[in-house]
């Protein structure tokens, strides 16, 4: 890892760390954008590959296969997602009209953050990975295996888009810094458990809070609808350390 710093409940992403959290104690520096940071369902590592082509990977439904995909090298039946009309014509039998605004307003907000959401076959993922977040560029992936479920769709755009409402708490969402949104004792004590059997230690502040919001509704469309406002602390103020941090980078007058 890169050198740290005094900066609590913030972490810097980038090529090559581990899943979508760091100690509740640390920033790491820009050095770690040499790294490829995924935010997946699970933890997850990269190896160090410089994709040209398909060909090159080391086979489908692996890592290698999904960084491909995520550096845009792998886009063999990629499609962007603008609306959930573009869901609805891949799965023409499924109902999706309980989540249809939720799902539409979260992508509006996003778009307007810079951020891009994809479909993606399922190739390009390692078994049980429904989707993941690429937080340096900026975009996230679907896998279609698993899209064919309102509530698991809905549950993996929820988590996702709340590790981009992470991106925008710290600063902006161009940097490689991330940050919690909730004070860790307010996420329920269910979702907090359920991280702990499934994430290391120091992934667990950002993936409870990721978890939580991934099957509460609404919760991820009104963290990204108040990031695209420009009013992020103002509807989610930040805890002590990030706003002293966000003062001190001129982000917060």
């Amino acid at each position: 890892m890169a050198e740290s710093v005094d900066a609590p409940d913030l972490k810097s992403v980038g090529h090559y760390a581990r899943g979508s959290s760091s100690l509740p104690t640390r920033m790491f520096t820009k050095q770690t954008m040499k790294k490829l940071l995924l935010y997946l369902g699970v933890i997850t590592l990269l190896p160090s590959v410089v994709f040209a082509n398909e060909k090159k990977i080391k086979g489908y439904k692996t890592y290698d296969a999904m960084g491909c995909m995520i550096v845009r090298e792998c886009t063999d039946n990629v499609k962007q997602i603008r609306d959930i009309a573009d869901i609805r014509k891949h799965y023409p039998s499924v109902d999706y009209s309980s989540i249809d605004n939720e799902f539409n307003n979260m992508l509006v907000s996003l778009t307007k953050v810079g951020v891009v959401v994809f479909l993606a076959p399922g190739k390009y993922f390692p078994v049980n990975h429904r989707g993941v977040y690429h937080t340096v560029s900026n975009t996230f992936f679907l896998n279609e295996e698993h899209m064919d479920s309102q509530s698991t769709l809905m549950s993996v755009m929820r988590h996702e888009g709340w590790h981009a409402a992470q991106d925008c708490m710290a600063g902006t969402i161009e940097n490689s810094l991330i940050a919690i949104i909730k004070p860790e004792e307010e996420v329920p004590m269910i979702w907090r458990t359920m991280v702990e059997r499934t994430y290391p230690p120091h992934a667990i502040p950002w993936e409870a809070e990721a978890t939580w919001a991934g099957k509460t509704e609404s919760m991820t469309m009104e963290a990204l609808k108040a990031c695209a406002a420009g009013k992020m602390w103002e509807v989610f103020p930040p805890t002590p350390l990030t706003k002293k941090w966000l003062e001190e980078k001129g982000y917060i007058k």
